[in-house]
This record gives structure tokens, C-alpha cells and sequence, in this order.
């Protein structure tokens, strides 16, 4: 009813707490996204790869209020790992343990080709990768993008091997899709902008304001088998354990 006669939204937030004020629709145009993600999960006989490919668009036009902030920052994306694969990717050592983490490889490129190996590498062309508990999924991070390191055509990968057991075949229901998270300062998707704020204790708050746009979306991840001689992917499946 205050609203309805003053048009001013008044909230107490919690201390040490992030909410969210306010939530509502708006037209966004996903070709528009900065970079594009491709991912795809190879099979071959018992070895099961991940390739993932980032590339920066060449169209997509950042819009942010200072010309020298064109970049996303905190890139992260999960690629979901069946309960069946967890064990491939722990290693074990006399104390404790530990997740598998990525060797860099920088001269990771789009189409490399890269010999099966048996014990399990994971290999980042830029930030680092490692298997994480608490979402289930193998989790790329990238401090930026573009890389101050590379150019801006430049692509980037990951990809990680893994030699599966009898016990670790792939899901017959697993319809994985990769989710990408990153943030990029001064600037909005939606187009709605804070006009202004006032906080009691403050007489500028104007100054503490930060404006950042928080992308989420979710990408599917391409099944390839590669068939071995004799083999037929279409009973794989049916195998019984013995």
C-alpha cells in the first residue's frame, strides 16, 4: 500500500547477507552471449573423454558503462559426473584422499588430438579444473575471459580421460548439460538501472552502489561413441556382471 502511493521500495536487508530484492521477466537475446560453450563426451570401449571448447564471439557486444570493461570475470562451469565415475577421479595417497586436479596445457587447441591414456589427465588450456564434491560435477574456473594471455580468437579447452571399469559404465538415463556461470561488471542485461537510494545512516549512497550482471545458463552435452571392432553400442548395455 506504501508503494502504491510513494512508488519507493523500502527494505530492511539482513546483516552480512546477500538477498534478492526483486526478480521479473525481461526479453534477452541468447546469441548475444559473449562467448559460446561446446562440450561433448567421448566413448571408446572402456575410456570415456570430456572435450570442452570456449569460444569468444566475435558479434556479441559487451554494452557497459566505461569502455575499458569489456571482459567476464569468475567463469565457472560444471559438467555433471555420474555417481559411477567418482571414484576415477579421486587419487589416493598415505595420508588422505584428494580430488584430481588439472595439468595446464596451454597448447590445448579446437581439434587437437590427444592419445588415449590410461591413468586419468585432466588438461585446461587456461584456469584450473578439478572434481568437486559439493555440486557433483567436474568444475572449470577462469579468473577472465578474454585471457590476458592469449587473443581474443583465441579458444580454450578442457578435456579430461578416464579409464572406466566393468562396474562404471555410462548411465542408460544420463542426459548431462554443462552449467555456466560468469559475472561482468558495469553493465545490465535487462536494461534496468537503479535511478536512486537512500540509506538512513548515509548521505551518499550513491557511491556504494556496484552494478554488475550475473549470467547463468546451461549448455547440453554432445554424446559421440566410437565404435570398436565387434562392438555395437545399441547392446553395450545389456551386459550382464559375472
Amino acid at each position: 500500500q506504501e508503494f502504491e502511493q510513494s512508488r519507493i521500495i523500502k527494505f530492511t536487508p539482513p546483516d552480512a547477507c546477500r538477498l534478492e530484492l526483486m526478480r521479473f521477466r525481461t526479453r534477452y537475446n541468447g546469441q548475444d552471449l559473449p562467448f559460446s560453450v561446446k562440450a561433448a563426451v567421448v566413448v571408446q570401449g572402456a575410456y570415456i573423454e570430456l572435450q570442452a571448447f570456449i569460444n569468444m564471439s566475435s558479434t556479441a557486444q559487451i554494452l557497459t558503462r566505461l569502455p575499458s570493461v569489456k571482459y567476464c570475470e569468475n567463469v565457472m562451469i560444471r559438467f555433471p559426473v555420474p555417481t559411477q565415475w567418482i571414484k576415477a577421479l579421486w587419487t589416493m595417497n598415505l595420508q588422505r584422499q584428494k580430488s584430481l586436479k588439472a595439468k595446464m596445457n596451454r597448447r590445448a587447441c579446437l581439434g587437437a588430438l590427444h592419445e588415449v591414456e590410461s591413468d586419468p589427465v585432466i588438461q585446461v588450456s587456461v584456469g584450473t579444473a578439478k572434481y568437486e564434491s559439493a555440486y557433483r560435477a567436474m568444475v572449470w574456473k577462469i579468473d577472465r575471459l578474454p585471457d590476458k594471455n592469449s587473443s581474443l580468437d583465441h579458444p580454450h579447452s578442457l578435456s579430461y580421460k578416464l579409464e572406466l571399469g566393468s562396474d562404471q559404465e555410462i548411465p542408460s538415463d544420463w542426459y548431462p548439460f554443462a552449467t555456466v556461470q560468469f559475472v561482468v561488471h558495469d553493465t545490465c542485461a535487462s536494461g534496468a538501472e537503479v535511478k536512486s537510494l537512500g540509506i538512513e545512516s548515509d548521505l551518499q549512497p550513491q557511491k556504494h552502489v556496484v552494478q554488475k550482471a550475473f549470467y547463468n545458463f546451461q549448455v547440453e552435452i554432445e554424446k559421440k561413441w566410437i565404435r570398436l571392432d565387434g562392438e555395437d553400442p545399441d547392446k553395450a548395455g545389456n551386459c550382464l556382471m559375472q
